[in-house]
């Protein structure tokens, strides 16, 4: 197996000895970290039309602005999982957010639309370097029980209601300055995570290592075709030649990965982190959610925005009920997850979802915030509060401290997948009912709510499926949420 072999000697004693501990900045700086990269997925989305109007978009190469971060992001986590176990996953977090601060400056400062997407990119990769080793070193340096399942499940609920607070930042920042502070507020935030970081964080003991060359080169590159193909189907279709080439590249690529890693001695994969049956359906439904739950931010925004005339700044608001129940609800997990287990918490969270989004297809023309938009925006919160918090301690507190950044890279990959397939299959089932119901002669805000309808049911029975896998949890009990069996 071509591989280049890695010099990991174990930090210097007396470096690590001047750090001092302090638990509560070292959680600061790994959550700020993870808030930062999930906001720049959904933060620029409400600064597009000035964007657009500002630097001379196409209305097709718009799209690139958004859909660069996550092609690089969604396919480079898995190296950048592994390559923080084997360089220092304290170094790798360093690097990243570096990176991603440097490249948020220049895309503030950007003038045309090439030097917005090569930052974009750049912010990609730094992500993805990043994002990884956030979670591993909360794994590893929260190591008794009840303190580490508080810090996953603050993890989750940043990661979660990220997406809902991005709207709201994206809304204020650009009518109140511009678009270009959307990429600005990273600096001081990112400037900040480093001192953090240098100053607080101490590095795990690392061991020498090979780096799985071909595994890397397959993997990343199969990710990428597959991100690629899930984004163009959401705006071309799944019969275009390019989505279907790059749906079948991407397979075949990740196909070779499994056997390659199946293969090697020390992949960048270990397959192992599926043997564990309640590992391997936490990883299925962290798919299985990001793709019900991403219906619920497109959609809902254009239907504030399209039928009742919300402003950007508006609609932000309109999900902060939604964000401040989820991060709510993943506060109570410490104290949840010791008395019920995973599997509980998982069902019913995964069922409030399935009935949030459920109850979505009902919407009309007339529906009121309150009485139609609020009630499922509110048991989606508790949903995801319950569904996901106990996926990550189920994962993290379940591998071996060398894995532990392969193990999150597999787990953010699962959610960036999940998310830009549910996006895809959710934006072709709305265009499909759309087109239907305008040939059938319905005004525009029926057509709207015609597609919506239908995306939303499916989105239901997506939420569902994940409904199925988690009553396929072994039944487990103890404080750290392990393995278990009851």
């Amino acid at each position: 197996m071509p591989g280049s072999t890695l010099l990991s000697p174990s930090p210097d004693a007396a470096q690590q000895s001047t750090r001092r501990h302090r638990p509560g900045l070292v959680l600061t700086a790994l959550l700020a970290c993870q808030l930062m990269i999930i906001l720049d997925v959904t933060v620029m989305n409400v600064a597009l039309p000035r964007i657009r109007d500002d630097l001379g978009f196409s209305a097709t190469g718009l799209s690139w602005v958004m859909n660069s971060y996550t092609l690089v992001f969604g396919g480079l986590l898995l190296l950048g999982g592994r390559a923080g176990d084997l360089l220092g996953r304290r170094r790798l977090l360093i690097a990243g957010v570096t990176l991603f601060t440097v490249a948020s400056l220049a895309g503030g400062f950007a003038d045309t639309p090439a030097t917005l997407v090569a930052a974009r990119i750049a912010q990609g990769l730094g992500a993805a370097m990043a994002g990884p080793s956030t979670l591993a070193l909360l794994t590893t340096t929260f190591t008794e029980p009840r303190a580490r399942m508080r810090a996953l499940a603050l993890f989750s609920g940043m990661a979660s209601a990220g997406f809902a607070i991005g709207l709201i930042a994206g809304g204020l920042l650009t009518e109140w300055l511009s678009w270009r502070s959307v990429l600005f507020i990273n600096v001081p935030i990112g400037a900040l995570i480093s001192v953090l970081a240098m100053r607080y964080i101490h590095e795990p003991e690392r061991h020498p290592a090979r780096l799985d060359l071909l595994g890397a080169a397959t993997g990343s590159a199969g990710a990428a075709a597959l991100v690629y193909g899930f984004i163009r189907a959401a705006s071309d279709g799944w019969r275009d030649g390019y989505t279907v080439g790059s749906l079948v590249a991407g397979s075949v690529l990740l196909g070779t990965f499994v056997l390659v890693e199946a293969r090697t001695a020390q992949p960048l994969l270990p397959l192992r982190l599926f043997a564990d049956r309640n590992r391997a359906a936490a990883y299925l439904n962290f798919f299985l959610g990001p793709m019900a739950g991403m219906s619920m931010f497109f959609f809902l925004t254009q239907y504030l925005q399209d039928v009742h005339g919300y402003r950007a700044l508006s609609t932000g608001f309109a999900f902060l009920p939604m964000a401040l129940i989820l991060f709510g609800t993943t506060r109570l997990i410490p104290v949840l997850l010791p008395r019920f287990g995973p599997k509980p918490m998982a069902v019913s969270g995964a069922l409030l979802m399935t009935t949030g989004v459920a109850l979505l297809t009902r919407l009309g023309v007339d529906t009121g915030y309150a009485a139609g938009l609020l009630p499922s925006m509110l048991l989606m919160g508790v949903g995801m509060g319950l569904a996901f918090a106990p996926l990550n301690v189920v994962i993290m507190t379940s591998v071996p401290p060398a894995d532990a950044g392969a193990a999150g890279g597999v787990l953010q990959t699962m959610q960036q997948a999940g998310a830009t397939l549910g996006l895809a299959i959710l934006v072709t089932v709305f265009g499909a009912a759309s087109r239907d119901a305008a040939a059938a002669g319905a005004a525009p805000d029926h057509v709207l709510l015609a597609g919506m309808t239908d995306a939303f049911t499916a989105s239901a029975l997506i939420a569902a499926t994940a409904v199925l896998v988690a009553l396929s949890f072994r039944r487990e009990h103890g404080a750290d949420g392990g393995t278990e069996p009851a």
